[in-house]
């Protein structure tokens, strides 16, 4: 089963306590939600941890749910979630995928109207609702029914909360509405706050907080947001929009006196806040978004700034990507929080598609070689690496591939012979066959600074195998870097499997690096790997995979999963100057 549909039977089972006794399987019910959380927002396979014996490293997951996940692993199903399951129509589970039905909402519409079939539920519920047969139950009313038929519309045409974003997509959206915020005089400070501020691959919710000491001007700036689609609700000092492209984003509003702890305790993670609560507790202190009380003297003190925030309990201040509580917490107790990589520290790009007719196995980019190093001389760059795929092995002969890269090769030489301010390594993207060999002969090769090497094809291989093909492809000589290394595709499929603990033990023993790659729906290595490798001394590589010279913005973005994962700029190759990564090239 795949993370998603571990947490939708997690959340189904949470549902069914509601259903039978909300009071009696309270503790069992925020269990499960939290636990569906974490996993939903996980960036590797659980049943990757699972299969490693780590599923208790996965926040939210103790030891009872421990022992059930491995029954659904090793069984293919769970005694205790079919009991729990037993007697609740399963009509109502589709419902709870549409934002503002809850269990109880949704339980009461299948029952009242005898509703069985899960396919046809959401249709079934449209209907009634537009017959005007909802509004007289008790409960519901006229308004209730339009909010109904409402949200329908818009979970049909994923608005709202309904599907999560990838990370760059997130990011984009909240920019544009922070831009706008930050233009009102009203405005002292805007943020955004959650999955988003702590980098998470995937965001679900696109939360700003804003320091103010006029909310009403605020808030009444923000609901003539040019792009507002309709106001979802609006109060003193918080309020909702759905802007258009169907995103929700919610405001909430501080003096900025208090923003500190507004912006610590709506970053989280649930997880991480819990942890610092219970750590505070220990020295008589009371978390909350208004500030900090003293349990004892009854004082309670507010905070402009994190930084404060954190000072007033005994910590230094943790970055939000490092918010997971995977150990930042007794960590920043002791000052040994690792000083993480920032954007500024990358020197080079080394993972470019050109637009130079290679006839490749695969898309070829869309600007020349002069226009992507412009943008790279924006970047403050001192070098690239044009890493085209490699010429149609199907369609080349080796001697016809020898020439195409030649030929790439010498138009590079000219570019370099003109160009003063940016180095460029002449590498490729080349594919790991099935079989292990690389699609490109040794001759071909040897005409490269070096190649970064990615699976492209037959991802269904068994783990042993993919491991194996991954580890003989990485062995040439000229392979330095491991693209995208998990292979997934983030909101469309799950990566391959490979046996991390080989994989890792060969890139330390051959000085082999593994990229983070930056492209949108991939962000890969995942930052749990990426803090596995840190820990290993292994080294990474953040490179945008561009095809594109915009694409090359995108850095970023691999930047923040490196933080996610811990990493530090000693971590990442293309932190070196250009001289020092030439030699490690060389080794």
């Amino acid at each position: 089963m795949s993370n998603k549909e571990i947490a939708k039977l997690l959340r189904n089972v949470a549902a069914a306590y509601t259903i039978k006794d909300e009071k009696k399987f309270y503790f069992q019910i925020v269990a499960y939600q939290k636990a569906a959380e974490a996993i939903e927002g996980l960036t590797s396979e659980l049943k990757d941890y699972y299969a490693e014996d780590k599923l208790d490293e996965v926040p939210g997951i103790g030891v009872t749910l421990k022992s059930r996940l491995e029954e659904l692993f090793k069984k293919g199903k769970v005694a205790h979630y079919e009991w729990a399951l037993s007697g609740i129509p399963q009509a109502m589970f589709p419902l709870l995928d549409i934002p503002s039905f809850g269990p109880k909402k949704a339980y009461k519409l299948v029952k009242e109207f005898n509703l069985k079939n899960p396919d046809t539920v959401i249709d079934d519920i449209e209907k009634i609702a537009k017959e005007g047969r909802i509004a007289s139950l008790s409960g519901f009313g006229e308004k209730s029914q339009s909010d109904i038929l409402r949200a329908i519309a818009e979970f049909r045409k994923g608005s709202g909360k309904t599907t999560r974003m990838t990370l760059p997509f997130a990011s984009e959206v909240a920019e544009k509405m922070l831009d706008y915020l930050r233009k009102s005089p009203d405005v002292i400070r805007a943020e955004p706050l959650g999955s988003l501020r702590r980098s998470s691959p995937t965001v679900g919710d696109i939360d700003i907080a804003v320091a103010s000491k006029n909310p009403k001007a605020v808030l009444n700036y923000f609901i003539k947001y040019p792009y507002l689609d309709r106001i979802i609700e609006k109060g003193s000092v918080s309020s909702s929009i759905l802007a258009s492209g169907g995103k929700q984003i919610d405001l909430l509003i501080q003096p900025p006196e208090g923003f500190g702890a507004l912006l610590q305790h709506f970053t989280g993670s649930k997880n991480h806040n819990v942890h610092l609560r219970e750590f505070a507790l220990k020295k008589s202190l009371s978390l909350s978004e208004y500030g900090i009380k003293n349990t004892k003297t009854g004082k309670s003190t507010q905070y402009s700034s994190e930084e404060e925030f954190y000072k007033a309990i005994g910590l230094e201040w943790i970055p939000p990507e490092m918010r997971e509580d995977t150990g930042e917490i007794e960590s920043a107790a002791e000052g040994n929080l690792p000083k993480i990589i920032e954007l500024s520290d990358i020197k080079g790009d080394l993972h470019l598609h050109s637009s130079f007719p290679i006839e490749p196995s695969h898309d070829l980019g869309v600007n020349n070689f002069k226009e992507m190093l412009a943008v790279a001389k924006d970047l403050n760059y001192e070098y690239v690496g044009f890493a085209e795929h490699n010429p149609s092995v199907s369609k080349h002969t080796p001697e016809k591939i020898y020439g195409l890269v030649s030929r790439r090769n010498e138009a590079i030489e000219h570019i370099l012979s003109d160009n003063k301010s940016i180095r460029i390594f002449k590498l490729l993207e080349t594919d790991i066959l099935p079989n292990g060999q690389l699609a490109i002969d040794n001759k071909t090769l040897e005409t490269l600074d070096g190649t970064i090497v990615s699976i492209h094809s037959v991802f269904n291989m068994r783990k042993d195998e993919m491991t194996k093909r991954v580890i003989e492809g990485l062995s040439h000589k000229k392979a330095k870097i491991l693209a995208h290394p998990t292979g997934r595709m983030l909101n469309e499929r799950p990566g391959y499997e490979l046996d991390w603990e080989k994989i890792f033990e060969f890139c330390i023993k051959n000085n082999k690096a593994l990229e983070i790659n930056s492209w949108p729906t991939r962000l890969d290595l995942p930052d749990s790997l990426i803090r596995e490798a840190v820990n290993r001394k292994i080294k990474m590589v953040i490179d945008t995979d561009s095809h594109a010279k915009d694409q090359m913005y995108l850095q970023k973005y691999g930047v923040e999963m490196a933080r996610r994962g811990w990493a530090t700029k000693s971590d990442i190759v293309n932190t070196l100057s250009y001289n020092e990564f030439r030699e490690w090239l060389k080794i």
